[in-house]
């Protein structure tokens, strides 16, 4: 199940980019079909996916995310 975060859209990915290595925008990647997070900013409304991509072990390698049209 996809978990809403109401936040300032830039301001998580600033965050993610401070906390994990590897963070791309890429879009209609197959990582995003069924995303981790949806992040909507409650003031312009923009949303905004986000998935995290490990390895068979469990280990987290990167964060992919891209708009919502």
């Amino acid at each position: 199940m996809t978990t809403i975060v109401k936040r300032n859209v830039k301001r998580f990915v600033k965050e993610l980019r401070r906390y994990y290595d590897d963070v791309w925008k890429m879009p209609k990647s197959q990582y995003l079909s069924k995303p981790d997070f949806v992040v909507v900013d409650p003031k312009t409304g923009k949303k905004l996916k986000v998935s995290f991509v490990s390895l068979d072990d469990g280990e987290t390698v990167s964060v992919v995310y891209d708009d919502i049209s």
